[in-house]
């Protein structure tokens, strides 16, 4: 029998093996809204509050919002199944692990109605609002780490109705203070350094900027009631393929217009910081802390860079998939040698963990076939993801006079491949919102491997730093020279 999750077939009806919500989802209460609901909201933060809601705290249900165009597919998919949807766990012997989550409880599309996404923030039903909106979406220039109004925000700036996650949060609060009711918590889940200080910081500029026109002193409201603690988030989440859709079928019973599929490991540290009512994630398995850095740091500079390292030297390489580069030894000992050699000693110890315990479980991670994402995902969005995750490793190292080589050589491997053509001469699909400007500086006339370091929005002052202009000539010329897979080698044997 072939059952779809959603609210028109009974959930006792759904397969043997499969749970779904022990909860009535009818009484569930909207206390968080969610701003950018895509992939890894459903497999992370919405499956922790289905939890919660299974051990009966009932007032922490999600409203889902699509901030962009693009997430309208996924929300018309969604809202056919009444927000549920289909986890599957794909374990690495090759079996998978299916339930039905429930805690979407409303969807809603910022283009077809803001009004109804600002007043589901401003109600005072709503205690949370978290995010996932990219490492892009924070107006920050990675150079400085200083707020830089993007157009995006100066379109808000300028319009009646808010279009950015900034945007809506500056107006929903404005709304909230006027009719006396408590901020909201604002929650960033993606992966950027100190994401909460960001949140704050980039939320305080915009609505400062806004007071030149209302006066109202919104920004020091702001300042003085809304928490905005750090988070570290982490489970791989691959992108959903027809082939997913039709394994989940033909093993469960289950047809889902659009499941989610991820790695079994998943984690959330959240610093203890909230402005109203608050959650008790720790009872699901939350990581309530003081500080996150130490937390986040480590996932930034050991997964996160660690993905950059392999993903466009193994492109170069003419692998297409992670697990297929993990496979070969050569690279499974570069992404394990710059882990341990160049990326842990830049780390402050973190609070009951073992650093080298992490560092094989991520190398376990990455090499499951059964969730290995596509190194063209890993490499979207370069610069932004070299200036977040690699450039403050080489940053560190510099400063300590320790090693940076294979950072240093997995930034040149970035350039080269965004020059947009594999080793044997193959188009690569560059996505990077940067292109127009990186092509100019890679396709130079005067061929001057240095010119691309003089982009001040990704490389700031290190563009300048001798040592590291040394470092990567070196890099890119034995990329030139070599190839990625032989440059792998003379470094690693060096």
């Amino acid at each position: 029998m072939t059952t779809t999750p959603r609210s028109e077939s009974p959930l006792p009806a759904l397969p043997a093996g499969v749970p779904g919500p022990a909860y009535d989802r009818a009484a569930v209460g909207r206390g968080v809204v969610h701003l950018g609901v895509g992939g890894f909201h459903r497999s992370h933060q919405a499956v922790y509050f289905d939890r919660l809601l299974g051990l009966g705290h009932a007032d922490w249900g999600i409203t889902g919002v699509g901030v962009l165009a693009a997430d309208r597919p996924l929300h018309t998919a969604l809202r056919t199944q009444d927000g549920l949807y289909t986890l599957v766990l794909k374990h690495a012997d090759g079996s998978i692990e299916a339930s039905v989550v429930g805690s979407l409880v409303r969807l809603l599309l910022l283009d077809d109605d803001p009004e109804a996404v600002l007043a589901a923030m401003a109600a005072p039903s709503t205690r949370l609002v978290s995010m996932t909106i990219t490492e892009g979406g924070y107006s920050t220039d990675k150079s400085t780490g200083r707020f830089r109004l993007d157009d995006a925000l100066a379109a808000d700036l300028a319009g009646p109705r808010p279009r950015t996650a900034f945007g809506l949060l500056a107006e929903a609060l404005r709304r909230r203070r006027a009719a006396g009711t408590p901020p909201f918590t604002v929650v960033s889940c993606d992966n950027v350094e100190s994401n909460g200080d960001l949140t704050r910081q980039t939320l305080l500029e915009f609505t400062r900027l806004q007071e030149a026109h209302t006066g109202d002193g919104l920004a020091d409201w702001i300042a003085a009631s809304v928490a905005f603690p750090n988070s570290m988030v982490d489970r791989i989440t691959p992108a959903t393929t027809d082939e997913d859709r039709r394994r989940l079928t033909a093993e469960t019973g289950v047809t889902d217009r659009w499941p989610v599929v991820a790695e079994p490991y998943l984690q959330w540290v959240l610093e203890d910081r909230f402005s109203d009512a608050r959650p008790p994630l720790a009872d699901v398995g939350v990581q309530l802390v003081e500080d996150v850095r130490p937390y986040e740091l480590m996932k930034l500079r050991l997964l996160n860079a660690g993905h950059q390292v392999m993903s466009y030297l193994g492109y170069l390489a003419g692998y297409r998939r992670v697990d297929e580069v993990m496979a070969d030894p050569l690279f499974e000992q570069l992404v394990e040698r710059y882990m341990r050699l160049e990326a842990t000693p830049t780390l402050p110890p973190v609070p009951d963990t073992d650093l080298a315990g992490y560092r094989r479980t991520l190398l376990e991670r990455f090499a499951n076939p059964a969730v290995s994402d596509t190194l063209l995902r890993n490499c979207a969005e370069g610069s932004e993801r070299i200036a977040t995750f690699v450039l403050p490793v080489i940053r560190a190292q510099l400063a300590a006079g320790g090693p940076c080589d294979l950072a240093v050589l997995a930034v040149a491997a970035w350039a080269r491949y965004a020059v947009g053509t594999d080793e044997d001469g193959r188009p690569i699909p560059v996505v990077d919102a940067r292109l127009d400007r990186l092509v100019p500086l890679l396709r130079g006339p005067d061929g001057d491997p240095l010119a691309v370091l003089g982009l001040e929005e990704v490389f700031g002052d290190l563009g300048a730093d001798e040592r590291f202009r040394q470092a990567y000539v070196r890099a890119a010329g034995l990329l030139h020279r070599r190839g990625a897979r032989r440059a792998v080698a003379e470094l690693l044997g060096a």
